[in-house]
């Protein structure tokens, strides 16, 4: 009993939506719900580390899949985008709505919050007037037991015309139960009759009247009720979708067309605008989600969320959110840049004594030299230094991130920033993005997805590099700690974190004067609205934590960086190494960019170690040092005083250090962020912006900087 092209009466779902079906007997099941209702935690509880994460076909929508066994018989689980409604107006809401109704998965689970259960009706409703194969899970029943929520399920199941199944998910409870239903209405045991929204009179008389027609046109491949339903409300994109799944263009119907014509008139004449029937049907959802909700819930304490709001009215306020998220973020960095020292020595320690190793082993060989050199010293020393960077402060940065999401900061710091990101034009979701950018600039891009405007997503997108990713920190933090903090002793990190800090926050100020320049040039629009939910604090969980931060972030990003990174060590060392009359061809391009570079307060060596430093920022400082010692092969000195001595040797000032920090902060994306930015974007025109606009940005701040300076006799 497989989704076949025979069963759906359309393509297979491994061709449509890349469901990955081993079997013909395996069954699909959609998990479909609000963001913030624990459906990843459902999702993971069910799968474990039976899944995969991919994007549905054409979108830039994550499509994670996973499976489990259940008395023999196994289930693909498809976790559908978190979204508010069906009706499409983003695309998360179109894919969710486009797998219920053309995928045909033998069941779709919902999962609501126990905690908000009125307003996670409004989903549940409109996802029965599409299909009866549905499974209500209310999750998150600890907590609403723990804020003195009772929710009488079985009378919830009743008024639904679906089973219900109360779950706590972290904790495994309602776990089986959720999975013997799912299997009971696979196999038909059940037979839900689901309660269908009451409309106003005239809409259902609309109804009516196209009903046949298009239940002679799609047969049984979707809903004939809820098609005209949506046919009414002159939603073009379903229209598309019909077109696309089943072939059908009900556009060119002419019997349709002209019952829909004498209707809509009629419709026109009641609501004043087609326009408004919109909200007519959607306030029909919500008034029957309200007396379905006022009949099943009862609260014991009505003050169950008053310590969640005394803490919004102080993070979220005008006068202490913004200092509250400077100080988190402070701490961050703070620990990123202490915790990270450690590791990062013994990782490279490590690696570099394995590069003793290589040579020993290449030696034995009695390879030629230059081969030794190039994949020894070029590829693999380049690959060595990114890794030992750059794993350490992802490793640290990414679970701390992940902590403060898990405990539900990070809408409040979306809430915090939007009234900002609206001023530049650009969407409040954007704050999110750049503080995935904070980790690193390609996830920061994945995370762009989250946004529903295409043009704000660019947006987003375009300037996410404004704010410095880790592979950046090394750089940042050693300029600062030489030339800002010095020697102070028992401050001195603490001056280096501020320091870097302040970086950042010049960073965002940048975001969004950029940001407010693309709306009103490149990208001109006006900032859509979004729904913005706070969700309630949770007690994080630490193995989640541990697991998401490490494997869906760090080990993702690491590997494109080491993708990148190899070739990068080869390119390096033969512009290193061959010598064109008495300099190598990397002196030779440096003295080439040299008085460019110095009008901007830089020199030709640091504008060449940038441009070498493409594949990974990490390895822009050893490029440096390998420059100024005139030596074939990266290198690092032991110690940041020894660094300065070298830099100040070379021609060094504070402003040089100034205007390195900044191009450091303003120019163009690594080789792995223009590779998912091109990924997303599906363009080589805004990746090609993207590159530009952080580039010529840096640019000009350097240019302002050094000449500001040197006009006002401060070097």
């Amino acid at each position: 009993m497989g989704l076949t092209k025979q069963s759906t009466g359309i393509n297979a779902l491994n061709e449509i939506f890349q469901v990955n079906l081993e079997s013909p007997d395996d069954f699909v099941i959609a998990l479909a719900g609000n963001p913030n209702t624990g459906k990843s935690t459902v999702f993971n509880s069910l799968t474990g580390l039976n899944q995969h994460t991919g994007n549905w076909p054409g979108k830039t929508v994550t499509n994670t899949q996973g499976k489990y066994t259940y008395k023999n018989k196994k289930y693909i689980l498809v976790d559908l985008p978190g979204t508010y409604s069906l009706l499409a107006n983003s695309v998360e809401e179109k894919v969710a709505r486009d797998f219920i109704c053309f995928g045909n998965p033998h069941v779709t689970v919902i999962v609501a919050d126990a905690t908000c259960l009125e307003r996670n009706l409004n989903l549940v409703l409109q996802i029965i007037e599409l299909t009866d194969k549905v499974v209500v899970c209310v999750n998150l029943m600890d907590e609403a037991k723990r804020k003195k929520i009772h929710i009488d399920l079985e009378k919830l199941s009743n008024l639904l015309g679906v089973p219900v199944v109360g779950t706590s998910a972290r904790n495994g409870i309602g776990l089986e139960k959720l999975k013997k239903t799912i299997e009971s209405i696979a196999l038909g045991k059940i037979k839900p009759r689901p309660l269908k929204v009451k409309y106003e009179k005239i809409i259902e008389e609309s109804i009516e009247k196209i009903q046949p027609r298009i239940q002679d046109l799609v047969d049984d491949k979707i809903n004939s009720k809820w098609a005209a339903l949506h046919l009414l409300n002159k939603d073009n994109l379903l229209l598309e979708s019909i077109n696309e799944y089943l072939n059908i263009n009900l556009i060119e119907d002419k019997p349709l067309q002209d019952n829909f014509n004498e209707i809509q008139s009629k419709l026109i004449e009641k609501y004043n605008q087609i326009d408004n029937l919109q909200d007519r049907i959607v306030s029909s959802i919500i008034k029957t989600a309200e007396k379905i909700s006022n009949k099943v819930v009862s609260l014991e304490d009505k003050t169950h969320n008053k310590l969640d709001r005394k803490i919004d009215d102080i993070i979220t306020s005008k006068r202490f959110g913004i200092p509250i998220m400077t100080i988190f973020l402070g701490i961050i960095f703070w620990i990123t840049i202490e915790g990270a020292n450690y590791p990062s020595g013994l990782l490279s320690e490590g690696l570099f004594w394995f590069e003793d190793k290589l040579t020993t082993f290449f030696n034995l060989l009695d390879t030629p030299k230059w081969i030794h050199d190039i994949l020894v010293l070029g590829m693999y020393r380049t690959l060595a230094w990114v890794v030992s960077v750059m794993l350490p402060p992802m490793a640290i940065f990414f679970p701390l991130f992940t902590l403060l999401e898990d405990l539900g900061y990070l809408p409040r710091v979306a809430f915090n920033l939007d009234y900002y990101f609206k001023k530049a034009c650009a969407h409040g979701k954007q704050a999110l993005t750049m503080c995935m950018g904070f980790g690193c600039n390609a996830t920061g891009i994945v995370a762009c997805r989250i946004i529903d405007s295409p043009r704000e997503r660019l947006i987003a997108t375009i300037t996410n590099n404004f704010v410095p990713c880790n592979g950046r920190f090394p750089t940042l933090i050693a300029l600062a700690s030489m030339f800002v903090a010095g020697s102070i002793g028992i401050f001195y990190s603490l001056i280096a974190t501020l320091s870097v800090l302040i970086t950042i926050i010049l960073g965002i100020i940048i975001t969004l004067i950029i940001s407010k320049l693309l709306s009103k040039t490149i990208l001109k629009g006006l900032p859509s609205s979004f729904t913005l939910e706070l969700p309630p604090y949770r007690k994080p969980q630490i193995g989640r934590i541990i697991v998401r931060s490490i494997f869906d972030r760090t080990l993702f990003v690491l590997g494109r960086a080491v993708a990148v990174a190899a070739p990068a060590g080869l390119i390096i060392w033969i512009m290193a190494n061959i010598i064109i009359g008495e300099l190598s061809i990397l002196a030779h391009f440096a003295q080439f960019l040299d008085p460019f570079a110095r009008f901007i307060g830089l020199d030709g060596y640091i504008l060449m170690a940038f441009i070498l430093g493409l594949p990974a920022n990490e390895i822009v400082i050893p490029i440096l040092i390998m420059s100024y010692m005139s030596e074939g092969v990266m290198l690092e000195l032991n110690s940041l005083s020894e660094m300065k001595q070298l830099f100040i040797d070379n021609g060094w000032t504070w402003l040089t250090a100034i205007c390195m920090m900044l191009f450091s902060l303003n120019h163009w994306p690594c080789a792995t962020t223009l590779w998912t930015i091109h990924k997303e974007t599906q363009s080589l025109k805004w990746t090609g912006i993207s590159f530009l606009v952080p580039t010529i940005t840096g640019i000009l701040t350097c240019l302002i900087v050094a000449q500001g300076a040197r006009l006002l006799g401060l070097i």
